[in-house]
């Protein structure tokens, strides 16, 4: 379950881990989890990377040029 967050899926992974999940209510809910987790912390990223000097994440003090 977590190389689905970390790369796409072959199809016969896709499948295989799908038809797992039908029948597992313990990996269903870690899957949730899992996903939870991987938004919540995308979405943190992006609010770092915004806060970067010059807010356009560049880190280069705003004008976006190096000098």
């Amino acid at each position: 379950m977590s190389l689905k967050q970390d790369r796409r899926l072959t199809f016969q992974e896709s499948i295989s881990l799908r038809f797992h999940l039908t029948m597992c209510g313990a990996c269903r809910q870690c899957d949730h989890q899992f996903s939870l987790l991987h938004h919540r912390a995308g979405k943190r990223f992006e609010a770092e990377f915004e806060e970067m000097p010059g807010g356009d994440g560049a880190g280069t003090g705003g004008s976006g040029r190096r000098e």
